[in-house]
C-alpha cells in the first residue's frame, strides 16, 4: 500500500545551495524530517542546473520520511536570466526594459512545457510571452 502524505510544502531554493539554515531550516525544521538528508538530496539532484532557482514540492510522510519533485524554473525568472536582467518593469506592459528574440521565447516554452497548462509549444510561448509582456519584456517580431 502506498504511503500517504500528511504534508506538502512547496519551495523555491536556488539549484545546489540549499541549507538547513533559513529558509530551507525555518519551514521544513517545524516538519520533523531530517534537514540535513533533504539539503543532501536535493543538491545532488540539482547539482547540473547551478545557478537556477527551481520550485520543489516536498511530501512528507507520516513516519517522517520524504520525497521530493523538482519543477522547471519559474518564467519570471528564465525571461530575466535571457534578457539579461536584474528585475522586469515597475509600470508593467507600459515600460520595456529589454527585447528577447523570438528563440530565446522558444527555449523559454521548451523548458517551461512540462510544467504548463499547454500541448504544443507555440501554445506555450504565448503563455511565456505573456508573462514577458508584463514584466516589460519585448519580443523581437511581435506587437
Amino acid at each position: 500500500m502506498a504511503k500517504e502524505a500528511i504534508k506538502k510544502i512547496k519551495l523555491q531554493i536556488e539549484a545546489g545551495k540549499a541549507t538547513p539554515a533559513p529558509p530551507v531550516g525555518t519551514v521544513l525544521g517545524p516538519a520533523g524530517i531530517n534537514l540535513q538528508d533533504f539539503c543532501t538530496k536535493y543538491n545532488e539532484a540539482t547539482r547540473d542546473r547551478m545557478g537556477d532557482v527551481l520550485p520543489v514540492e516536498i511530501s512528507i510522510y507520516e513516519d517522517r520520511s520524504f520525497d521530493f519533485v523538482i519543477k522547471t524554473p519559474p518564467t519570471a525568472f528564465l525571461l530575466m536570466k535571457y534578457a539579461k536582467i536584474k528585475k522586469g518593469s515597475v509600470n508593467g506592459s507600459k515600460e520595456i526594459v529589454s527585447t528577447i528574440s523570438q528563440d530565446a521565447l522558444r527555449e523559454i516554452a521548451e523548458i517551461k512545457l512540462p510544467d504548463l497548462n499547454a500541448y504544443t509549444v507555440e501554445e506555450a510561448m504565448k503563455i511565456v510571452a505573456g508573462t514577458a509582456k508584463n514584466m516589460g519584456i519585448a519580443i523581437e517580431g511581435m506587437e
